[in-house]
This record gives C-alpha cells, sequence and structure tokens, in this order.
C-alpha cells in the first residue's frame, strides 16, 4: 500500500490542519503533505508564509469563507475537490487550525469517499491551543477546570442550542467565531445561570502579527468587543482559568457593575 506521501501514489486529497496562524506550528507531516501538493485548495486566513510551503508549480485556489458570504459554497469545495482528484492530482485541501474542530472537514472527507477516492487527514494545532499558549492560559488545570468545551458563535439556530452545564466552576468553555454575537452569547450564559462576574478572554489573531489577549467579565463581553475594537479571527474562552492568563484587564467600569449583579443574583 502506497505511504502518504508516495510520489506513485496519484489521484488523492489530503485535508491538512494549518494551525492557528504561525507557520511555526506547523506538524512535519503538514509540511511535507504541502511539498507534495499539485493543487492547494485553501481558506482565506491561511498566512501567505504557509502557502509559500507548496511547489510553485502547485495550483492555487482560494476557497475563502466570510460572515454570510461563502465565495464557493461547501458543495462547490467538495466538486472542486473531486473534480482534480479524479484528474489524478495530489490535492491538499488547506484548512485553518485543525480540519476536524469547526472545519467542515467531517463533510468533505464523507463527500471523498462517498465518490470511492482515497482522502487522508493531517491533523493540525486548533486554534484553541494555540491561541491559548501563546496568552499562557491553560484550558484545564487541577486547580480551576478539570473539563473543557468546545462551541460555535455562529452555528445554526444559536438561540436554541443548550449550553448549559458547559460553563461555570471547574469548567472551561471555548467559543469559536463568536465576535459578531458575543452580546448575545454572553445574556444565553447567564440565562444559563453563570454568574455575571465570571473571567472571560477574548484572543484576537492568536500566534499571528497583531494578536491580542483580552480579558473581562461575562457580563462586559459584547460591550468591550464593540469598545475594543475586536475583530475575526478569535476565540473567546470562559472560565476561571482565565485569570491565569497573561491577557490585558479590559474591565473598566464593568467590575463593580458585574460584582453588584453576582451579589444580586447571590441575594
Amino acid at each position: 500500500m502506497a505511504s502518504l506521501l508516495d510520489p506513485d501514489a496519484r489521484g488523492r486529497v489530503i485535508l491538512v490542519g494549518a494551525g492557528p496562524g504561525d507557520p511555526d506550528l506547523l506538524t512535519v507531516r503538514a509540511v511535507e503533505a504541502l511539498r507534495a501538493a499539485d493543487v492547494l485548495v485553501h481558506d482565506g486566513l491561511i498566512d501567505p508564509r504557509v502557502l509559500e510551503l507548496a511547489p510553485a508549480s502547485a495550483h492555487r485556489i482560494s476557497v475563502a469563507k466570510r460572515r454570510s458570504r461563502h465565495t464557493v459554497p461547501q458543495d462547490g469545495i467538495n466538486a472542486l475537490i473531486i473534480a482534480h482528484v479524479r484528474a489524478g492530482s495530489v490535492v491538499v485541501r488547506l484548512k485553518g487550525g485543525d480540519p476536524f474542530i469547526f472545519g467542515r472537514g467531517g463533510e468533505e472527507v464523507e463527500a471523498v469517499r462517498a465518490a470511492g477516492l482515497r482522502v487522508d487527514v493531517v491533523p493540525g494545532v486548533s486554534a484553541a491551543l494555540g491561541c491559548a499558549a501563546e496568552a499562557m492560559l491553560p484550558l484545564t488545570h487541577r486547580d480551576h477546570a478539570s473539563a473543557v468545551s468546545f462551541v460555535a458563535g455562529q452555528c445554526k439556530g444559536l438561540s436554541e442550542q443548550d449550553w448549559s452545564g458547559l460553563a461555570g466552576v471547574g469548567r472551561t468553555l471555548v467559543i469559536y467565531m463568536g465576535v459578531a454575537t458575543a452580546p448575545a452569547i454572553a445574556e444565553k450564559l447567564m440565562a444559563d445561570g453563570v454568574a455575571p462576574d465570571m473571567p472571560v478572554a477574548v484572543l484576537e489573531k492568536g500566534t499571528l502579527p497583531g494578536h491580542r489577549a483580552i480579558r473581562t467579565l461575562l457580563a462586559d463581553l459584547g460591550a468591550m468587543v464593540d469598545r475594543e475594537g475586536v475583530e475575526s479571527p478569535a476565540i473567546i474562552v470562559v472560565g476561571d482559568v482565565v485569570e491565569l492568563s497573561d491577557a490585558e484587564d479590559k474591565l473598566g467600569r464593568w467590575a463593580d457593575v458585574a460584582a453588584t449583579l453576582a451579589q444580586g443574583a447571590g441575594a
């Protein structure tokens, strides 16, 4: 059987996790896959230095997505990949973070397999892990959090989703794609019983130039995102572990407000 990067094994797709941004966080296997690419189908937030690792002769195709606007719909991406594989190309499908964490990697694997074609997956450092490490923010800690959950803040039916029990004492909640819906996320969590003074961190552009790690309280999350002009890509971390991070405090007057709310809730 041909190995993953066997030059004689043509006509296959390799889903590659590009990590949170910094090319230094690519795995060795990811770099090898990029160097083997005939066709590179990549997301829009991939650092240009990562794209440069593919051969100059590789055909580069951007399938960049923006909120509520996809340049190529998912069905189109699947068809594009399959067409190039059937033509005998080694197609590298390059995704930010890890392909199987909010990367639609599962959908693409299903489509390629349904077409009877070969697909391999190279995992990547997820955005949550890479950004948290940069901010010195442990997602679990024996004294503060024994569980961590990952959710998407821009998924279908946000208000109908049940997040109860995912955030609170002893738990860490990591929210992907939550910048635009930060006010609704804060309201949802507080309605589910999470204390208004629960520490929250927003990790913006993690591992990339211009990155920021900002700490506030849950009651202030939406206002802080607006006040600080936070932009995607960014992740939101909710939990006591946030207090251990190097994130810059941006509590402002909300420290007193949230403390008052918390006291009222406990009365």
